[in-house]
């Protein structure tokens, strides 16, 4: 797969359905709100970013981060999903990078955060593989992982 056929554009008007109608596998259900459900949030939470993931052309995936800093003093990944049909491919590790060099932009950007499910397997893999660290941070039952940011 070439990889410069991947690339993130903000959530708009064009978009916004197309995303609302990716799916998941069967097993991700139970880990992930639905993309409706995140766009929405991101109307009434104006520093969530929501952003299409496409690759060549074609919407398969959403991810959305918030532009302000929460806990563990980092931005937080709220979702990365792509459809069913175009995972295992590497669109969501390189849409994953374009996220972070998204997020490095913002003010003191010095870590980004992301929380999952300890039994979701391939949120582990993919942020692992991007350099993201377990500190044993906590929230729930979600565990916490840290991307920090060399500027």
């Amino acid at each position: 797969m070439n990889n410069n056929n991947v690339k993130i554009v903000e959530v708009n008007a064009e978009n916004w359905y197309e995303c609302c109608v990716l799916e998941l596998s069967k097993e991700q259900t139970a880990f992930i709100e639905p993309n409706a459900i995140s766009i929405a949030q991101s109307k009434f939470e104006p520093t969530l970013k929501p952003y299409a993931i496409y690759f060549e052309e074609k919407i398969v995936g959403f991810l959305m981060f918030n532009s302000v800093t929460e806990e563990l003093g980092g931005y937080w990944v709220y979702r990365i999903m792509i459809d069913k049909h175009f995972q295992g491919k590497g669109i969501g590790k390189k849409a994953t990078e374009l996220m972070i060099s998204e997020v490095a932009k913002l003010p003191n950007a010095k870590k980004i955060v992301v929380g999952y499910h300890p039994e979701n397997k391939g949120a582990h893999r993919l942020y692992s593989s991007l350099g993201f660290i377990d500190n044993g941070d906590k929230f729930g039952k979600e565990m916490a992982v840290i991307k920090y940011i060399n500027k």
